[in-house]
């Protein structure tokens, strides 16, 4: 069987206030692509199919169209889960009339697990999901004892190696955050207080885990437990990241092969770091000054129009930092630190800022005794 990994797609999602609509239908369509011109069996998106519960109206009708396109005219069957950003009810709505038509989505867990089968008949695999869900969900559900996302899973997981009992090769879906997992900031924590990881070693005994949650491409534990990573850069902590979908291939005896395929993005994302008349100067010979940029810049003195000028050359610049002139405004806040250690070491430094010199001692003597008649009339007056 060929499996389609995917995760994370976000759709819906702005970066900087910018609608990534677009891009997302980019490479959306690179995906159905792909489907048809590699023959998939069946594609996984493992959670946070939307950016948030209540997604917008062109998110919805974009995931309309992919899972239309997928489903019906590709006879391509799609299992979906719920992640951390999806709203389950609303993405599960309708899920037990769709399946007919080959969608299967799954956004709570069910008291009993419930494998979709696919494949020829005697020779099935045997797909099992877990979509997110924190630990009081799960006591709740099985009134059981866990307190931490790491016991949820080892229960959810006994669970289903229980039910399945080895009868069928054995694929997972779940979104969730191993321990050890490389973050990016476009990532909604789980939990508070870091309790949020779960161990890699709850997933060994299956044939392939399918993971959503990590915007990253990796896997940990084994190559078999890995994480497709998001379709897109999110933010430019995942400039350097390489998007791509995850191709698998396998077998009745549960080995699988692992490709990944690379998405080229409608608009890459880049950091540029350097003075502004060197980055305007490159600018004018960039093939790339399409990409959306975030821009640091090093001069450490105050410029007019920054974005204006930056923009005429990028016109995609989203976000601008200015370390030289922070890096100069702490060292003003460190001197007016030191101000605080009295008057005359105030008048020093203050001397020595205006004209790059210390007091002579004769002028050290005349401002201390004009303090000293300062504070003698205030404390007649």
């Amino acid at each position: 069987m060929r499996i389609l990994h995917t995760a994370d797609w976000h759709i819906g999602r702005q970066l900087h206030n910018l609608s990534l609509l677009e891009d997302q239908r980019h490479v959306l369509q690179q995906i159905t692509e792909l489907i048809e011109a590699r023959r998939v069996d069946v594609v996984l998106v493992a959670g946070d199919i939307y950016d948030r519960s209540v997604p917008p109206a062109a998110a919805v009708a974009l995931l309309d169209e992919v899972l239309s396109h997928i489903c019906l005219e590709l006879a391509v069957p799609v299992i979906m889960i719920a992640g951390n950003h999806d709203g389950p009810e609303r993405l599960a709505f309708g899920a037990r009339h769709l399946t007919r038509a080959g969608l299967h989505i799954v956004g709570h867990l069910t008291p009993e697990p419930e494998p979709i089968l696919l494949g020829p008949q005697g020779d099935e695999v045997a797909f099992y999901a877990i979509p997110y869900a924190d630990p009081p969900s799960v006591r709740q559900l099985f009134d059981c004892e866990v307190s931490s996302h790491d016991e949820a899973m080892a229960f959810l997981t006994r669970q289903i190696l229980e039910h399945n009992a080895g009868r069928s090769p054995c694929v997972l879906l779940s979104h969730c955050f191993l321990a050890g997992g490389e973050v990016s900031e476009s990532e909604r924590p789980l939990s508070i207080g870091g309790a949020e990881w779960v161990s890699p070693g709850h997933f060994q005994p299956f044939d392939y885990v399918a993971l959503g949650h990590l915007h990253g491409r990796q896997f940990r534990g084994a190559e078999h437990i890995r994480y497709a990573g998001s379709i897109l850069k999110y933010s430019f902590s995942e400039a350097r990241h390489h998007k791509s979908v995850t191709l698998v291939e396998l077998d009745g005896a549960g080995v699988c092969q692992i490709e990944q395929v690379d998405l080229n993005p409608l608009h890459d994302m880049r950091i540029l770091e350097g003075e502004l008349e060197q980055l305007l100067a490159q600018g004018l010979n960039d093939p790339q000054r399409d990409d959306y940029l975030l821009v640091r810049l090093t001069d450490s003195h105050a410029i007019l129009d920054i974005m204006g000028k930056l923009r005429a050359v990028y016109p995609n610049v989203l976000h601008l930092e200015r370390p030289g002139l922070m890096a100069s405004g702490e060292q003003h806040t460190l001197q007016r630190d030191q101000l605080k250690r009295g008057e005359l070491a105030m008048f020093q430094d203050f001397y020595r800022q205006v004209r790059g010199d210390s007091l002579t001692p004769e002028q050290q003597a005349l401002i201390t005794d004009l303090l000293e008649q300062i504070h003698r009339e205030e404390g007649e007056g």
